[in-house]
């Protein structure tokens, strides 16, 4: 049976101290071997702050579509898109005055590498940033800047301030049919001249007989009435059912 998938969750204020300093850390996992997993597979690597962030940055978004009204005076009402997926800014710094040793170089490395796939398999590293209360979503790195700061003598550096930024693998899958149900995701057409609900089919499915669900998903009464410009939604194949 296949687990639930780790979701965000923002931390509980209780307003007592926590018993113990606990520590953040950025652990690394192999991509999941199948492309419809959405959790992570085995940990890899964990790559522990030394000093916990002063701040985090956590950003989501929505998108919106308007269309133009050449006639009216007032704008049309926005049509929902969707949510973009959480994004995380954080900053970490690496010190290694006390050792001068190639610590901070071998960090940063293991964070640029979060960026590079590996031979055989299909994704880079995913990765769940833990810290206390925060139960991290499974995520990829999208951007590291490492900017050092000490060097030793001989050129070595011992010191640096690394800015990572990483993004959310999975965002929440909104309901497309209220009459449905469906969690799956959808794709969606935009109509031009000449489109036919059964070349839509042949297109998406390879099937012109599957005209009737994207019909009944977007509420069309007459397949042979097609507006150009509008955008309809094409049910997932999971949607198809026994067909």
């Amino acid at each position: 049976m296949a687990s639930t998938p780790v979701a965000f969750k923002a931390p509980k204020v209780t307003g007592k101290a926590p018993a113990s300093a606990q520590k953040a850390s950025l652990a690394i996992h192999e991509p999941p071997k199948s492309p419809t997993d959405r959790n992570p597979g085995p940990k890899t690597k964990t790559i522990d702050f030394q000093f916990n962030p002063k701040e985090l940055t956590l950003t989501k978004a929505a998108t919106w579509e308007r269309k133009p009204q050449k006639k009216n005076t007032k704008s049309a009402r926005p049509q929902y898109l969707g949510s973009d997926p959480v994004k995380l800014q954080l900053e970490m710094f690496l010190d290694a005055t006390e050792k001068m040793d190639e610590s901070v170089v071998t960090a940063v490395e293991a964070l640029f590498n979060c960026m590079v796939c590996e031979e055989g398999k299909p994704t880079p590293p995913w990765v769940v940033f833990e810290w206390g209360g925060l139960t991290g979503f499974p995520a990829f790195v999208s951007n590291v800047t490492a900017k050092y700061t000490l060097f030793t003598p001989g050129g070595l550096p011992v010191r640096a301030v690394c800015t990572i930024a990483i993004e959310e693998v999975f965002g929440t899958l909104k309901k497309q049919n209220p009459t449905s149900g469906s969690l799956e995701p959808r794709d969606v057409h935009v109509v031009v001249a000449g489109d036919t609900l059964a070349g839509m089919a042949y297109a998406h499915y390879g099937e012109p007989r599957f005209w009737r669900a994207i019909a009944e998903a977007n509420d069309i009464g007459d397949p042979m009435r097609l507006r150009p410009g509008s955008r309809l939604l094409i049910p997932s194949r999971e949607e198809l059912g026994g067909g």
